[in-house]
Parts: C-alpha cells; structure tokens; sequence
C-alpha cells in the first residue's frame, strides 16, 4: 500500500486534512489589545510574528513586567492610534531578514484569524519602512494553516472603508 505524503514523520502534522488554508496576507484581530484589523503578511520563513510599535515602556503593575506601547495598524495613515498594554513575556534577541540582530519586547496575546481565536507570541517592532503593520510568523501557523501564495486575504477582504469602519465604532 503506498503511503500518503500526510503519513510521512517529516510532515510535522498528523493530518494535513485539519490545516486551514490562509493566504499571503490577513486581517488580523486582537480583541484584547483593541485592535479590531490589522493587515499581516503571512511570512513562513519568519520564526515570530511582530507588530508595529512606537513609544513602547516596560512598567510594573502589581510587581509584574508590562509594556505600554502604541500602534497605528493602518499603512500610510497615522491618524489612528491604539495604546496597548500587555503582560511582558520576555525580551527576546530576532534576526532580521536583512540578517541584523535586535533585542524585541515580546508578549503574549489573543489573536482571531477568520474565525479562530488563539494565543501566539508577538513581538513588538517598528516596521515603519515595511509594506505591512504586522507579520505573521511560522510559530503562529504551525500545525493550524497551509499558506497559498497566490490568494490575497483567503479568509476575508475588507475594504478600506470597512477598516475605519471598525475603528470608528472603538470611539463611540
């Protein structure tokens, strides 16, 4: 009996039937952080996923490390703010795909992508010369999704409008 390639121990995966499909980029969601859209690029070659972060503060909060820090999860438009607060994880050295080394603030987070709802690492970056507010690194998609470079937000598209939308509705 030949044996399918999901029956193969380097698959990483028992059932390849159980992955979802997801596209070269997502809209993301962090509830918990009040971000209800941000634009990732699925990067499988990255280990971590990142955010864009500026004015980012470690601080104490009942004898625990937290960071404050904030995002605009929009691309080329800075109108829009959200101010974050989360449990510190670590720090945490990453190389970058330029091949420099950096020390990144890490914390760990509720993230929906399409309809799921999980917890990933995520650490916080600039990524103001990027073409994306965020990337989606492969510790994030490992065991849950197969990537289709050739689909474009495979779980959903949001218009431009329907992005301000969403934060419109955070200020009432």
């Amino acid at each position: 009996m030949k044996k399918k390639q999901t029956d193969s121990p380097l698959c990483g995966n028992d059932n390849m039937d159980d992955l979802k499909i997801i596209g070269s980029d997502e809209w993301c969601v962090f509830k918990k952080l009040g971000i209800p859209a941000i634009k990732a690029r699925v990067d499988s070659g990255a280990k971590t996923s990142s955010i864009h972060a500026s004015n980012i503060e470690v601080f104490s909060k009942e004898g625990v490390d937290w960071v404050r820090f904030e995002v605009d999860p929009i691309q080329d438009d800075s109108s829009i703010l959200i101010k974050c607060e989360a449990k510190l994880l670590r720090s945490k050295m990453i190389k970058s795909s330029m091949g420099a080394s950096e020390e990144r603030l890490m914390i760990r987070t509720p993230l929906t992508l399409g309809h799921e709802t999980f917890t990933i690492k995520l650490t916080l970056a600039s990524r103001d010369t990027m073409n994306y507010r965020m990337l989606l690194g492969r510790e994030a998609l490992n065991k849950r999704y197969l990537i289709n470079p050739a689909e474009d937000c495979f779980l959903g598209k949001l218009t431009q409008d329907e992005v301000l939308q969403k934060y419109s509705r955070m200020s009432n």
